[in-house]
């Protein structure tokens, strides 16, 4: 599969998942954490399924499009892995994290801290959506709408 449907895949089943969760996450109180705001396509989607709820994007620096950066009280910048630590115990609805590389040996490192992390945001019965796996006790495994393939994309409960 040549890398360009392989991404095209990737943002399909990251957008089917999301799109499948949605009656879900409206049933839970609590913000909406985005890991990863990248160009700011997913804030956006987010936004327009959520538009009453907070949504808290994280990133290194700003990056996104003008239309598609939260406001400054609701945009964190740095490390994902320090600065998501202040908010532990926040309660979050949703927790998506779309920050994998695709080279195994970072991705190992950011999977050191990151199962953690979200574990630590979300409320009980939060949901859980990455790129990347995140398996944890705490984390039950939800089933992926049709047609998404096992390892494409993760989906979890707060348990």
């Amino acid at each position: 599969m040549s890398r360009l449907d392989s991404f095209i895949r990737r943002l399909t089943a990251q957008r089917d998942i999301l799109n499948s969760i949605v009656d879900l996450v409206q049933k839970i109180d609590g913000p909406v954490l985005e890991f990863g705001l990248g160009n700011g396509r997913t804030y956006d989607h987010l936004r327009e399924h959520f538009p009453d709820r907070r949504i808290i994007a994280f990133d290194r620096d700003v990056r996104s499009y003008s239309s598609s950066t939260p406001p400054a009280e609701n945009m964190v910048t740095g490390e994902i892995r320090e600065s998501g630590q202040a908010f532990l115990g926040i309660g979050a609805a949703l927790a998506h994290a779309d920050i994998g590389t695709g080279h195994d040996e970072i991705d190992a490192v950011t999977l050191t801290w990151l199962p953690q992390l979200m574990v630590g945001v979300l409320a009980t019965g939060g949901i859980a959506v990455s790129g990347l796996p995140i398996e944890r006790p705490e984390l039950e495994p939800l089933p992926r709408p049709p047609g998404i393939k096992e390892g494409r994309y993760y989906l979890y409960r707060r348990r």
